[in-house]
C-alpha cells in the first residue's frame, strides 16, 4: 500500500500543477487545450537549461535540478504566448489554437533536441539525459501508519507543487487580481465596466498556465524517465484537462480527481507485479487513467459548471 501511495503521490501533483494552470486559463474565459504542448515545450527547455549547466556541477550536485525547474516554468510561460497571441489578438478559434500549439510544440522540440545534441554535444540522440532526483524522508512522520507513506522517499519537486499550489489557490480565492480573472470567465463586460482591460487579465493567466504546464513537464521528467524525449507527449497534458473538468473548475475537488488518477496508475503497476504477471502488462496499465477519465465523464459531465464566457471571444463593442 505504501508503493502505490508514495507512487501515486509523485504522479498526481504535477498533473495537479498543470490542472491548475488549466484553471486559470478557463476561469478568465480562454479555452485551453494546449496544456499538453505547454508542458513539452517547458520541459524541453529545462531540461535542456540543467544539461548545460550539469558540466560546471559535481555529479551529485542538485543545483541543475532547480534550475531545470525555473527555466521549465519560463520556457512553458513564454511559450504560452502563442496561443495569446492566436486568441486575443488575432482572435482565432481558441480550440484550434489549442491544437496547434500542441502539434507545433511536439514537433518543433523533436527537432530541437536532435539539432542541439548534435552541434553541442556530437552526439545523435534525441534525448536529453537528466540525472536522477534524489528523495528524502521527514524523520517521525514517515512511521505513522499509512498516513507516513507521504512523508517517505519524496521528490523535492513534490514540494515545491504544494506550495505553488497553495499559493495558486489564494491569488485566485483570495486576491483582488483573481477577484477579476475570474469574472474574466464569467461576465468580461462587466471587468470592462468596472475599468479593468480584460484581454490583459487573460494574457496573464495563459502565461500563468504556460508556466505551470511547464513546471509539471520537468516534474514527469524527472520522476518517470529521468530524461527528456517523446515519452513527455504521452496524453498528460490532456489527463490534467479532464482533471479539471472533472474538478468542476475548483482546485481542491481537481486535486482529488489528480490523486484518483494518480493511484490508479500505481495501483494496476502493483497489481501487475503481485499478481507475476508478464512485464508487456505494464503497458497496458498505462490507459487505467484514461479509463478511469471516461467513465468520470460519462457519470459526472452533466454537473460541470463551466465558466459561462469560456470559449468566447471578447468583443468590447457587443452587449
Amino acid at each position: 500500500m505504501n508503493g502505490i501511495l508514495i507512487d501515486g503521490l509523485s504522479f498526481a501533483l504535477p498533473l495537479f500543477i498543470m490542472a491548475i494552470g488549466g484553471i486559470y486559463c478557463e476561469k478568465s474565459g480562454v479555452t485551453m487545450l494546449a496544456v499538453e504542448g505547454l508542458q513539452g515545450f517547458g520541459a524541453f527547455v529545462g531540461a535542456f537549461a540543467a544539461v548545460l549547466a550539469a558540466g560546471g556541477f559535481s555529479g551529485s550536485s542538485q543545483v541543475p535540478f532547480y534550475i531545470a525547474i525555473l527555466c521549465a516554468a519560463v520556457g512553458g510561460g513564454l511559450f504560452a504566448l502563442l496561443h495569446a497571441l492566436l486568441c486575443l489578438r488575432f482572435q482565432a478559434n481558441q480550440v484550434i489554437s489549442g491544437v496547434v500549439v500542441n502539434i507545433m510544440a511536439m514537433a518543433l522540440t523533436a527537432y530541437l533536441t536532435k539539432l542541439l545534441n548534435r552541434l553541442l554535444f556530437g552526439a545523435t540522440s534525441d534525448k536529453f539525459v537528466l540525472t536522477v532526483s534524489y528523495r528524502f524522508t521527514v524523520p517521525g512522520l514517515s512511521r505513522i501508519p499509512l498516513l507516513g507513506a507521504v512523508f517517505t522517499n519524496v521528490y523535492p519537486f513534490e514540494v515545491i507543487i504544494v506550495a505553488v499550489a497553495f499559493v495558486a489557490w489564494f491569488v485566485m480565492y483570495k486576491t483582488r487580481f483573481g477577484m477579476h480573472l475570474r469574472a474574466c470567465g464569467d461576465n468580461p463586460h462587466a471587468v470592462d465596466a468596472a475599468g479593468r482591460q480584460v484581454n490583459r487579465i487573460r494574457l496573464a493567466a495563459i502565461v500563468i498556465c504556460g508556466a505551470l504546464s511547464g513546471l509539471g513537464g520537468i516534474c514527469f521528467a524527472y520522476s518517470i524517465s529521468a530524461n527528456f524525449s517523446a515519452s513527455i507527449y504521452v496524453g498528460y497534458g490532456y489527463l490534467a484537462i479532464a482533471a479539471l473538468i472533472f474538478g468542476n473548475w475548483r482546485i481542491l475537488p481537481t486535486l482529488g480527481a489528480c490523486l484518483l488518477f494518480g493511484f490508479a496508475r500505481s495501483g494496476g503497476y502493483k497489481l501487475v507485479q503481485v499478481l507475476q504477471m508478464p512485464s508487456s502488462y505494464q503497458d497496458l496499465v498505462m490507459i487505467l487513467p484514461y479509463v478511469l477519465t471516461l467513465l468520470l465523464l460519462v457519470f459526472f459531465s452533466k454537473q460541470n459548471g463551466s465558466p459561462r464566457a469560456l470559449g468566447e471571444i471578447y468583443d468590447k463593442g457587443a452587449r
